[in-house]
């Protein structure tokens, strides 16, 4: 479990998500996907699916994260295997989404700290993230985070009839990270 230093962020917990915490993670990733573009997906889910996506996450030993803030879910952040090829095991693609009441407070920049220790953890050496190209918070938040972009691919996503551009950011982590 780690909590935040600066006593404005005090009350910001980033720990592992419990089944407890599914139906929140629902709730937010449900709202990404209808008001985003975030999530290139069109259709909500329910809570079996995101049971089910926890599961696998965890058996694969990745974990699954929540940003609390004064016991409320606000947030949460995973990774998972960037190609299903033997050849890319030590690189992963992460997700971090913030419910919309909670954005703009420091809990994506603290539970992507938290996946990179835990990436580092699991024996990767690439953290991958794949970002919608208007969204310059993501794309500001990866580049203060040592993140650099490493490709972009015009159109070749489409929601909310029009193309969306994908754009590639890459950290190679640390063999350790002292904290």
């Amino acid at each position: 479990m780690t909590q935040a230093s600066s006593p404005a962020a005090s009350r910001i917990i980033i720990r592992d998500a419990t089944d407890a915490d599914l139906a929140t993670v629902r709730d937010i990733y449900n709202d990404a996907v209808v008001n985003t573009t975030a999530i290139w997906n069109e259709r909500v889910v329910d809570l079996a699916d995101r049971i089910a996506w926890a599961e696998a996450r965890r058996k694969l030993g990745y974990p699954v994260l929540v940003a609390e803030v004064e016991g409320v879910v606000a947030g949460y952040a995973s990774f998972g295997d960037f190609r299903a090829f033997e050849g890319y095991r030590h690189t992963a693609e992460h997700s971090i989404y913030v419910g919309s009441a909670f954005r703009r407070r420091g809990l994506a920049e603290k539970l992507l700290a938290a996946l990179e220790i835990r990436a580092i953890g699991c024996g990767k050496h690439v953290l991958v993230g794949g970002i919608e190209a208007g969204n310059h918070g993501s794309i500001a938040l990866h580049t203060k985070a040592g993140y650099v972009e490493v490709g972009r691919m015009p159109e070749v996503g489409r929601k909310f009839d029009r193309w969306l551009d994908l754009v590639f950011m890459q950290k190679i982590l640390p063999a350790t990270i002292t904290v």
